[in-house]
């Protein structure tokens, strides 16, 4: 696998928060900032609210949101069921 070098800059007293949770975690500095950010970046694209579908893409799209909705046996009997909070 190969890497590359990111730089970010904090104040002294951010880089000694970053210490302190890195040695808590029992990890290195750097391990523990590649993984929180690698963690918030998936956080922020998991909760986008806007889906781009590519230009090449969007007649398909249209053909599904077109077809008629097809019917889920198990999910019919499910919705006719007590929920057990209600039991």
């Amino acid at each position: 696998m190969t890497t590359s070098v990111l730089s970010v800059r904090v104040s002294p007293e951010e880089r000694l928060l970053l210490e302190e949770a890195a040695s808590q975690s029992r990890s290195t500095l750097s391990d523990f900032i590649r993984r929180k950010a690698l963690e918030a970046a998936e956080a922020e694209i998991f909760s986008r609210n806007v889906i781009t579908i590519p230009a090449k893409d969007w007649e398909a799209f249209e053909s599904w949101l077109a077809r008629p909705a097809k019917a889920t046996p198990a999910l019919a009997e499910l919705a006719q069921r007590t929920p057990s909070w209600e039991k």
